[in-house]
């Protein structure tokens, strides 16, 4: 089996069993609770030797040491002058002399030797199952992310183009188009083409053009003809099949006239004629431009009506800051607000985030959006903002949300039969925006809080290979908007027992790795104002990550000097980086409630620094579970949210718990399942 079935598995805390039965069961059970407290609760005599390594694979494998091999102990003994000067050496070497031969460690280390790791970690509960029972479980997996509306992430994607490969599977539905488009592009298989409609084939050029000859510029293709070939055949499929829905198609049609030129496009039917035509001719029929033909006539119900009936409630919905700031009357306003009821259950979740988190002021917005799987962020310029027109209040947002709201529990009512949720779910964000995510386990929603226990430490890390320069930064956000940069730059005399630093490795092309030590409580003390902590990762080679190897993650610890530097029994999180970008936002820590807050943002940047990235939008995941969160999501729909768990169909918990025959589980890990639920 595929690693990249073995691996999604294990997210979700499986093993497969794979190959001939084991004899020494006993000792490979134990060496998996010794290394990696992993403790097997069902399937045990299914155990294989090979879990041992790819176990170690998955949680980590051979980390290589960082530049001060007795971390942390050996970092607090150092004065800052030692400090600084064991950086300057190393960085006259790699990047004076332009020497990445060896991986660079201090000068002024004494010998140490460890203490053996005796710390109580918390327990890891796997199942093992067969091959068989892997498949079927894979095909769940595959359907629900399928039916979900919102674009994969690339973990999420390769798995389910991997699938539909291997076991020549062809769903009955993919309702994203985004997913449908890329299994297009990477296939060539025409067959996907049949879940699109013709406004889709802009997007599907849009992608290749990307993907095939690095252009983010549709307006300026230059595609080979077997590109073109392939293109033609895909229009000319949806022309026979009448799924041509010409007046979202009016919506670019400067781009389709291009386009089509651009193929030197004949057409072969009276269908396609007509829409050849129309492309090139003067006249655009397109909702939009009815709606804004309407909005500067001020006749907002006619605007309204040519949305609705056009596109649908969502439409209205996604327009409502422009239509609403438009209203000079209480009727019209009245009229809007009756228009808004969508059974699209994943738009009102995100617009009634948007409204929840909305401030007006003077302050420019942040747009975020996400092109070619990785987030763009726009800050609004000043021009801009005095150019602006759309304002709405903030009793309007306030009063918006609350609508948006109520239409979301009417929508979900009684979807569900019993339902037991565990009160624990309410720290666990929904799966709204996960494009950009980094797949790996313990991975989680952005936005997800997890309560960090008071007596440990927490260890950041990020290790690598393929690649010299990567650095591993925090930075401490106060809520006045001051910010405290603790990196390769400022640690020298930053260092304390509140938070330790590696040391900064620059030649770790055969293996580097760096870490952060953190003592919430003397955090506090040390920097009482300081309210969020953010940790990033940036390759400082300016190499994107995609072309070397990179993990990050984080370890909870009793005793910061124990054990190895990297002890997998620890690890709460290891996740790849794999991001066509130089940088990634991994996750935050928010002090004054000591949660960890998960980010894992992939952006479309070629930041070589971490101080230069925008941080401002960062703030908005980390209330996300106080305006939704799985708990709520899930009570919303449940005809009797139940307190016993024998009593319900279907359980919603982060504990581990046996489900009875008849019973569904659901874990904080299965976010298609949540996915599937958000899209029924």
């Amino acid at each position: 089996m595929k690693y990249i079935y073995l691996d999604c598995l294990f997210d979700r805390h499986f093993f497969v069993s794979v190959g001939e039965d084991e004899e020494n069961q006993f000792e490979t059970l134990f060496a998996l609770a010794n290394l990696f407290n992993i403790r097997i609760t069902s399937g045990e005599k299914l155990v294989r030797k090979y879990m041992i390594k790819y176990a170690a694979s998955c949680l980590g494998e051979n980390v290589p040491e960082p530049f001060y091999k007795g971390f942390p102990e050996s970092v607090r003994k150092l004065t800052p002058e030692k400090l600084l000067f064991d950086q300057l050496v190393h960085y006259s070497i790699t990047y004076g002399f332009g020497d990445f031969s060896e991986a660079g460690h201090s000068l002024f280390e004494e010998n140490f030797e460890r203490t053996a790791f005796k710390e109580n970690a918390d327990i890891k509960d796997f199942k093992i199952i067969t091959e068989a029972e892997a498949v079927s479980m894979l095909a769940e997996i595959v359907n629900n992310l399928l039916a979900g509306s919102r674009p994969l992430s690339e973990s999420q994607y390769n798995l389910v183009r991997e699938y539909i490969a291997d076991y020549d599977f062809l769903p009955e539905d993919i309702a994203s188009k985004n997913t449908a488009v890329k299994l297009l592009m990477d296939t060539r298989d025409v067959r996907f083409a049949d879940y699109l409609s013709m406004s889709d084939v802009i997007k599907l050029v849009d992608e290749i053009n990307f993907a095939v000859y690095e252009n983010q510029n549709i307006k300026k293709l230059n595609l080979k003809n077997q590109d073109r070939k392939f293109i033609t055949n895909i229009i000319n499929r949806i022309f026979d099949s009448g799924r041509v829905d010409i007046r979202n198609c009016f919506e670019k049609k400067k781009l389709w006239s291009g386009l089509l030129h651009h193929l030197h496009y004949r057409a072969k039917n009276d269908l396609a004629v007509y829409f050849v035509n129309a492309m090139r001719g003067n006249g655009n029929q397109s909702v939009y431009a009815e709606f804004e033909k309407a909005m500067t006539e001020k006749n907002i119900k006619s605007a309204v009506d040519s949305l609705k009936s056009g596109k649908g409630s969502a439409a209205v919905l996604r327009n409502l800051n422009y239509i609403i700031s438009r209203c000079e009357t209480t009727a019209d306003l009245e009229y809007v607000l009756d228009s808004i009821a969508t059974q699209n259950v994943i738009v009102m979740l995100q617009l009634l985030i948007q409204y929840s988190q909305y401030k007006k002021g003077s302050k420019p917005r942040t747009f975020k959006f996400t092109k070619y799987n990785m987030m763009k962020v726009h800050s609004e310029t000043i021009a801009e903002q005095k150019k602006r027109r759309s304002y709405i209040s903030e009793g309007q947002a306030n009063m918006l949300a609350e609508r948006i709201r109520e239409n979301l529990k009417k929508v979900l009512k009684d979807r569900l039969g019993k339902v037991y949720i565990d009160p624990d779910m309410a720290n666990y964000a929904l799966p709204l925006q996960e494009t950009t995510s980094q797949g790996g386990f313990g991975v989680l929603p952005k936005g997800s809080r997890l309560k960090l226990p008071e007596t440990k430490k927490l260890r950041a890390f990020t290790y690598w290979e393929k690649v010299n320069d990567i650095d591993l930064s925090v930075f401490g956000i106060e809520d006045s908007g001051r910010r405290t940069e603790f990196s390769w730059r400022t640690m020298a005399g930053n260092q304390s027992d509140a938070i330790t630093y590696s040391g900064d490795e620059t030649s770790g092309y055969n293996g580097g790795s760096e870490y952060f030590d953190l003592d919430m409580d003397k955090i506090r003390k040390l920097y009482p104002e300081m309210h969020y902590m953010i940790f990033f990762d940036n390759v400082f080679s300016r190499l994107p990550f995609s072309e070397c190897y990179c993990k990050a993650g984080y370890m909870m610890r009793d005793i910061l000097d124990s054990g190895a530097v990297y002890e997998p029994k620890t690890v709460k999180s290891a996740f790849m980086i794999n991001a066509e970008s130089t940088f990634a936002y991994l996750f935050g820590i928010d002090l004054k409630t000591n949660e960890f807050i998960w980010l894992n943002l992939a952006m479309n940047s070629n930041n070589a620094v971490a101080g230069s990235a925008d941080m401002k939008f960062v703030t908005d995941y980390f209330g996300l579970t106080d305006i939704i969160n799985v708990y709520t999501f899930f009570e919303m729909m449940a005809s009797e949210v139940v307190t016993d768990i024998s009593d319900a169909e279907i359980i919603v918990t982060d504990k581990n718990v046996e489900a009875l025959d008849g019973q569904q589980l659901i874990r904080e890990y299965d976010v298609e399942k949540i996915m599937a639920y958000m899209n029924a």
